[in-house]
C-alpha cells in the first residue's frame, strides 16, 4: 500500500483558502496526481486543503472522503516563547524545546506539563487511532508497532491535509516522537510525502518513507516553492520571517 500525504498549497489563512500562487501550485499538483491510479482520496475539512484537492478531484470526476482528524493538528499549549495565550505545539525556539530530553522520546514526549495541560497526547492519540481505523479498512491492522496484513495490496491512498498533522501521521507510522519532525522538517506548500508498506515476511508490514516534501511538480513548471513553514535562513535576512 502507498500513502501520499499532501500539504495544502500556499495558504491565505485570513480566508482559509489559497493565495494566487497556491492555486497555481494546486494546478501543477493536479497535473501530477491525475496520472496516478488512486484508489481513494481523503481531505481535511479546512478550506485550504479542500481547495487544493478540488482541482485534482474535478479533473478526475472524483470525490474525497472528508475526515475531521485530517484538519490541522489542534492542541494549543502555553509555550514559553509566546506570551499571548495558547499556540500550536511546534515552531518553538530551539533553545527552549531542545532542553527537554523527553521531547525526543517516542513514549514520553507528551509528558511535560505544558503538553499534559494542553491535552496534546490525547489529541495525538485520536489522530493515530483514526488513521489506524482507516488503514484497517484497507487491510492493514495495527499490531504493536507493525501492521498485520489481512488484505495485501498495492493501492494508493491520497491525503490532502496540513503540515502539523502530517508530522503526527508520520510519527505514528514510524514510531518516533513528533517533536523532531515538527521542528526539523519542512513540508513546503503542495508538497507530497510518499510512504509505502514493506512486507518482508508474509502477514507483517511496516511503513517506510520514500520521499518527504517532494515539490518536483513545481520545479517541472518553473515554479519555486513558497516560503511558508520556514524561518529566515540567516538572522540578517530581514525579508524572511523570524517568528
Amino acid at each position: 500500500m502507498k500513502l501520499m500525504i499532501i500539504r495544502h498549497g500556499d495558504p491565505d489563512y485570513s480566508i482559509d483558502s489559497l493565495t494566487e500562487k497556491g492555486w497555481r501550485e494546486a494546478e501543477y499538483l493536479a497535473d501530477r496526481l491525475v496520472k496516478l491510479d488512486v484508489r481513494e482520496f481523503f481531505v481535511s475539512p479546512l478550506g485550504r486543503a479542500k481547495d487544493t484537492a478540488s482541482i485534482t478531484l474535478k479533473r478526475l470526476g472524483r470525490t474525497a472522503e472528508e475526515c475531521l482528524w485530517l484538519r490541522e493538528f489542534q492542541a494549543p499549549i502555553f509555550r514559553p516563547d509566546h506570551s499571548e495565550g495558547k499556540i500550536c505545539p511546534w515552531d518553538w525556539l530551539p533553545q527552549d524545546w531542545t532542553r527537554e530530553e523527553r521531547f525526543y522520546q517516542y513514549d514520553r514526549w507528551a509528558e511535560p506539563e505544558m503538553m499534559t495541560e494542553g491535552f496534546v497526547g490525547a489529541q495525538y492519540g485520536w489522530v493515530s487511532f483514526s488513521l489506524d481505523q482507516l488503514l484497517a479498512r484497507f487491510g492493514y491492522v495495527r499490531d504493536g508497532h507493525v501492521y498485520r496484513v489481512e488484505d495485501p495490496n498495492n493501492d494508493t491512498l491520497v491525503f490532502f491535509c496540513h503540515f502539523g498533522v502530517e508530522c503526527v501521521l508520520l510519527s505514528h507510522l514510524l514510531g518516533i516522537s513528533p517533536m523532531p519532525l515538527w521542528h526539523g522538517f519542512c513540508a513546503a506548500p503542495s508538497s507530497v510525502t510518499t510512504v509505502v508498506t514493506e512486507e518482508r515476511r508474509k502477514g507483517i508490514a511496516s511503513f517506510r518513507v520514500l520521499s518527504f516534501g517532494d515539490i518536483s511538480h513545481l520545479y517541472a513548471q518553473g515554479e519555486g516553492p513558497a516560503f511558508a513553514a520556514r524561518f529566515r535562513e540567516a538572522y540578517g535576512n530581514e525579508w524572511e520571517r523570524k517568528d
